[in-house]
Formats: structure tokens, sequence, C-alpha cells
């Protein structure tokens, strides 16, 4: 089974078995990390699931729509490797992958 690297907002990190056709969020909310609000639940509206993705994996996830870039606009936390965890499908291809949740605006 494909793994996922979580860290959370304080540093620590877990890797849990992540299921391939969920997003990137789902996976972490279902394997019991509550900070990461996800309050839409995926439709992309709240941009409480946005994560830091480690710069190593950024050219392997799909491109950035427009709505999810306006979205982390609004975040004081935005930097250059963040994303939304609801609009990162994900697949074997991205076994390994490691994210931090950003800070709650």
């Amino acid at each position: 089974m494909p793994s996922l690297t979580i860290v959370t907002r304080d540093g620590a990190e877990r890797t849990v078995e992540a299921r391939a056709g969920w997003s990137v969020m789902e996976n972490i909310r279902d394997n019991g990390f509550d900070e990461l609000l996800a309050l839409c639940g995926g439709c992309c509206s709240c941009a409480t699931c946005h994560v830091h993705v480690d710069e190593q994996w950024l050219a392997a996830l799909p491109p950035m729509g427009a709505d999810e870039d306006d979205l982390l606009d609004t975040s004081d936390h935005r930097r250059p490797n963040s994303r939304l965890g609801c609009q990162i499908p994900y697949s074997e291809a991205l076994d390994g992958l490691s994210v931090q949740i950003a800070p709650e605006d």
C-alpha cells in the first residue's frame, strides 16, 4: 500500500497508508489528523485543507487550478509549495509524498 507522510503544525511526523483514488485531504482527515479542518468537504471553497508540499514532489502534482490559486491567495501562510489537499488526487505515483499541514488562518 502506498504511503503518505504528514507533518503536523507542531512538527510531529507520521507516515500512514494512503488510499489511491482519494484526495490528499481525505487521506489526512481519515487518518485522524483533526487539525486539518476540511470544512467544505473537498469542494475547493474554504482553504482549510491548506498544506505545504515537500518541494521534491511539486513537479509530480497536477497543475493548480484558478479556484485553488484564488483560495490560497487568502492565506497569510501561502508559500510557493502551498496546495489545497482536496485538489491533489492521491495515486500510487505519489507513494512517499510528504506534506505539512499549514498554520491555521
